[in-house]
């Protein structure tokens, strides 16, 4: 069975990040799967695309041990066409969220039209305690959609947050309990794909009016990402991590 299971029904694409034994932790090929999929989603029929994550976690973020062991450059491809794919999708993208949302798991939220979760979801982004900065234009969306204090909460404390504070903050549009989930979801993704599609697709155009500062500024980031990655604290984050192992906190200075 896939690391991402994509179905079509109804006009509705269905993505769903499926190693639930390993917290739906995303690889290089994962991602790939993704990136493809939802670019080919308009010319399959699709009207609405879907994303979550298998079982009670949406996604763990980047598999440490598979993009630890590739050249820095390399590290980004497959996760750069993903998130490239996912920021100019002209159909709607709606995100459904249980459990853990880490590190890209939350940053791909930010490019999703909707965003619902459940109240055992779970967000950070610990970018900062890796040793490295945020990542696709997390640290220009966020400050102007929560406002630069709470942004510094988590991107410079990397500080966790609740699905409560998720959703006074703007990052899902609300919150319901795993039973009611799924149907919520459903019921939604029903209404938009009942919308005129021109009508629907030139609604999302005009909303994301700043896609030439998101896509300038996501460039710059991936420049900061890929020198801090290289540093003396990012490699130590990671081996401790692969190693099983405390950080050696003389190396963060």
């Amino acid at each position: 069975m896939s690391d991402i299971n994509t179905q079509m029904v109804d006009h509705v694409l269905r993505v769903v990040i499926n190693r639930p034994a390993k917290k739906n932790s995303l690889t290089r090929e994962m991602y790939e799967q993704m990136a493809q999929a939802i670019e080919r989603a308009r010319d399959d029929g699709a009207r609405v695309i879907v994303i979550e994550g298998e079982g009670d976690c949406f996604t763990a973020g980047n598999n440490i041990a598979d993009f630890a062991s590739v050249d820095e450059a390399e590290h980004v491809n497959e996760t750069a066409h993903f998130m490239n794919a996912l920021m100019h999708c002209d159909l709607p993208v709606v995100a459904k969220v249980r459990g853990l949302a880490v590190g890209i798991g939350t940053t791909l939220l930010l490019h999703c039209d909707l965003v619902y979760c459940d109240d055992s979801a779970k967000f950070v982004m610990p970018f900062i305690d890796l040793g490295l900065v945020p990542e696709y234009a997390s640290s220009y969306i966020l400050p102007r959609v929560v406002g630069h204090r709470k942004a510094s909460e988590w991107l410079m404390l990397g500080k966790p947050f609740g699905a409560d504070e998720a959703k006074h903050f703007g990052i899902v549009n609300d919150v319901f309990s795993a039973a009611e989930l799924d149907s919520v979801v459903d019921t939604i993704v029903d209404a938009l794909r009942a919308k005129p599609a021109l009508a629907l697709k030139n609604t999302k155009k005009l909303m994301k009016s700043d896609v030439h500062n998101v896509d300038e500024h996501m460039a710059e980031e991936l420049d900061f990402f890929i020198d801090a990655m290289r540093s003396e604290p990012a490699q130590e984050a990671f081996a401790a991590f692969l190693q099983k192992r405390p950080v050696n906190k003389e190396k963060f200075k």
